[in-house]
């Protein structure tokens, strides 16, 4: 008997950064999109998982790696310190090598250390601004000049935070984040190339005391945290095809957290 089915279409590549730790939101896109479909490339950096709290996940890339295997996707982690301004063209050149073009730029990476307006050191401060608006400027750019799909189907996301009180640095390289990727949906039309960032709100991924999780979840009309499941649904959306009319917005995805 002839087989007269059609063979399957390719599955599109998804770069995703920021995807160090199983519990965190870029691990949590990257499940998602392997699921609807998305090979998935994704970087992680280790040394910076070390000095924070939580510490580093060993093995994480690995699992990673595996989970997203077994729901159909073809992979490839990529351990690169964004700080260097190299990395990003170089993350882009070992993909490419491995995967093929990059459909779409999911922006999940982040430096975040807590301090204020007065007590932030100059080293600090430019560290959140090189990694969280500068690489992220770099990524979409080496994104902008490299892809060649199909004019409507490029898609960046970022995500994003509005802190500000107590976390000075994160929040103002954050709101530098939100222009570059909100100028990207402008530039980057030509080539048929939505951008949009997401601000997912408060979400547990071990960095909450009990203290905060009690007081997130009195000031959420849900009454719960938020999740990266939560953020992965929007991300999945924004990446597919119905998601294609929306560009160039700052979206709330939080459960209207106040």
């Amino acid at each position: 008997m002839t087989d007269t089915r059609a063979p399957a279409a390719p599955r599109p590549l998804a770069l995703i950064t920021g995807v160090g730790r199983s519990a965190g939101i870029g691990a949590g896109i990257a499940r998602r999109l392997a699921s609807s479909g998305w090979d998935i490339a994704f970087t992680y950096w280790t040394p910076y998982d070390r000095r924070m709290e939580w510490g580093a996940e060993e093995g994480a890339a690995d699992a990673i790696a595996a989970d997203l295997a077994a729901r159909g996707a073809t992979t490839a982690a990529v351990e690169a310190d964004l700080a260097d301004p190299a990395a990003p063209a170089r993350v882009f050149d070992e993909v490419e090598s491995r995967l093929g073009m990059v459909t779409a730029l999911v922006l999940s990476h982040c430096e975040s250390v807590d301090s204020g307006l007065l007590d932030t050191t100059v080293e600090s401060f430019d560290r959140h601004f090189t990694v969280n608006a500068r690489a992220s400027w770099l990524l979409i750019r080496e994104y902008g000049r490299r892809f060649t799909g199909t004019h409507g189907t490029g898609r960046v996301v970022a995500l994003t935070s509005d802190h500000t009180v107590g976390n000075l640095p994160y929040g103002a390289s954050k709101g530098a984040l939100d222009r570059i990727t909100l100028a990207a949906a402008h530039e980057l039309a030509e080539l048929g190339v939505t951008a949009n960032a997401v601000n997912p709100g408060p979400v547990d991924t071990g960095w909450m005391t009990d203290d905060l999780r009690t007081r997130i979840r009195a000031a959420t009309p849900l009454g719960r945290l938020g999740t990266p499941e939560d953020t992965a649904h929007l991300v999945d959306f924004l990446l597919s095809p119905q998601g294609q009319w929306v560009n160039g917005q700052l979206l709330h995805s939080n459960g209207g957290s106040a």
